[in-house]
This record gives structure tokens, C-alpha cells and sequence, in this order.
């Protein structure tokens, strides 16, 4: 056995997967959580806003939401990330 980090795999996911969650990171604002929401739902027709949860940076700079999708594929998850980047008003997607 070795313990090298190449021969760490990724979990593999099946797909559809229900309830994925995605937490989003970006700059606190007005429309913020709106923008996120409008991205989620182009790439995850059906997702249901009264699961998202959002929670404020301790200084308020910065906001989080965490959305639950029904995943359909890498190919979706990737949109989702590209276009949520492409906002300009996201750092980070998780």
C-alpha cells in the first residue's frame, strides 16, 4: 500500500443525483442571491428557491447560499459553475 496522493480518486457521483448541494460566494449586495437564483434555475429547471439557505460573512462584506439541484451531469455542474463566474459578482463556487 502506498500512500501517494496520485492514487487518490475523486468519489464518483451517480447521476441524477438529488438534493446536490452547491454553495456560492460572493460579494454581499443587492441582487445578489436574485443573480445566483436566475443562474440555478437556467441549468436546474425545477429547483425548488425554498431550499436555498443564506448566511452573511461576519463583517458583512461577503454572502453565501447554499442551493440544493437535481444534478444531471458533469456537463450541467460545469455550466453552472461557468456562468455563476461569469456574473462577476462570484468568487467562489463550491
Amino acid at each position: 500500500m502506498t500512500d501517494s496522493k496520485d492514487d487518490v480518486q475523486a468519489p464518483k457521483i451517480d447521476f441524477p443525483c438529488e438534493r446536490y448541494p452547491i454553495k456560492v460566494i460572493g460579494d454581499a449586495g443587492e441582487g445578489f442571491r436574485e443573480t445566483v437564483i436566475e443562474v440555478i434555475q437556467r441549468h436546474a429547471p425545477g429547483f425548488d428557491e425554498t431550499t436555498v439557505v443564506t448566511r452573511d460573512s461576519r463583517n458583512g462584506r461577503f454572502l453565501s447560499l447554499q442551493v440544493l439541484i437535481t444534478a444531471t451531469g458533469v456537463e450541467q455542474l460545469q455550466a453552472i459553475h461557468v456562468d455563476l463566474r461569469a456574473t462577476g459578482r462570484v468568487h467562489m463556487v463550491l
